[in-house]
C-alpha cells in the first residue's frame, strides 16, 4: 500500500483538481442536473450540507447545523480567533453559536495542545520558519519527540520548498 501510494496523485491533488473542474461546470446558469464529476470528488452527503447551509444563509431561517467558526467565546478556554466545530442557528447575517457546556478538563487540555499546533503549523507554513515548522511538528499531541519532529521537518522544508519562498530563497543564498 505504501508503495503504491508513494507512487501515485495524493488524493489532496485530485480532490483539488475535481474541485477546479466542478467550479467551472457550476459557471454554467444551464446546468441542470447533478455533475457526474461529483461522484469522484467523496466526501458523503457534502453537497447536501453544502446546499442545506447556503439555502439558510440565503432566507434566513435559523436552521440548527454543525459547521465551523471562531470561538468568540463559545468555548471556554479557547481563543476567540480559534476555529471550533459546533452547533449554530444559521441567520441571514451568518451563524450564530449555540452556547456550550464547559469541556471536561481532560479534553480542554487535549484541545488547547491542539490549538496550540495548529497556529504554530500555520505560522510556520505561512513564514517558511524552520524553527517554527519544528516548534509545531514538536507541539503536536501525535509526534512530541524530538528525535521525530527534526527528521519531519526536514523533510517538509525539503519537500515544500517550492510552495515557500522566503525558504527557498534562503536556502538558494546559504
Amino acid at each position: 500500500m505504501l508503495e503504491e501510494q508513494r507512487r501515485s496523485k495524493p488524493r489532496a491533488a485530485e480532490v483539488a483538481e475535481i474541485e477546479r473542474e466542478l467550479l467551472e461546470l457550476y459557471r454554467d446558469p444551464g446546468l441542470k442536473t447533478k455533475p457526474a464529476l461529483l461522484e469522484r470528488r467523496g466526501g458523503a452527503y457534502y453537497s447536501e450540507a453544502a446546499t442545506q447551509l447556503v439555502a439558510a444563509l440565503a432566507t434566513g431561517s435559523g436552521d440548527e447545523q454543525v459547521v465551523d467558526v471562531r470561538n468568540g467565546g463559545t468555548v471556554a478556554g479557547l481563543a476567540d480567533d480559534d476555529a471550533v466545530e459546533l452547533p449554530v442557528r444559521i441567520e441571514a447575517s451568518g451563524p450564530l453559536p449555540l452556547p456550550q457546556q464547559p469541556l471536561a478538563p481532560e479534553l480542554l487540555g487535549l484541545v488547547q495542545h491542539v490549538a496550540s499546533y495548529e497556529r504554530l503549523a500555520a505560522e510556520a507554513a505561512v513564514s517558511g520558519d524552520r524553527d517554527l515548522v519544528y516548534k509545531a511538528l514538536l507541539a503536536h499531541p501525535l509526534i512530541g519527540q524530538t528525535a521525530q519532529a527534526e527528521e519531519l521537518t526536514e523533510r517538509l522544508l525539503a519537500e515544500g520548498s517550492e510552495h515557500l519562498p522566503q525558504f527557498a530563497a534562503r536556502e538558494r543564498v546559504g
